[in-house]
């Protein structure tokens, strides 16, 4: 497999299979249809909306926290930013769960 990008390194292209199916001498095809990484059963769509859920719950937490640091005059503004790059991080996660969700539909 190998990978053609156009793009700058953090956009990057998925990758472009350049396999074939090779015979074997039984005139048997050797590949099998790659598993699709996005495609989710039925279980793992439960497992998913679980983790979506704590995540979203950890998030409010936080959401809650950072208002009460806020509150208080004297606050440490190096935990403040942690705890702003943990909800942003939180985000993040939630997002690509949610994408992942989302089954593609080709328009």
């Amino acid at each position: 497999m190998t990978r053609v990008c156009c793009r700058s390194q953090r956009n990057r292209c998925p990758p472009v299979s350049t396999s074939v199916n090779k015979v074997t001498p039984g005139g048997k095809s050797s590949g099998a249809q790659p598993r699709n990484p996005q495609a989710v059963d039925a279980h793992e769509i439960e497992n998913l909306k679980a983790r979506l859920g704590e995540l979203r719950l950890e998030h409010r937490d936080l959401d809650t926290v950072i208002a009460k640091v806020l509150e208080s005059a004297p606050f440490d503004m190096i935990q403040m930013q942690r705890l702003k790059k943990r909800k942003l991080a939180l985000k993040d996660q939630i997002t690509r769960l949610e994408n992942r969700l989302i089954p593609d539909i080709i328009a």
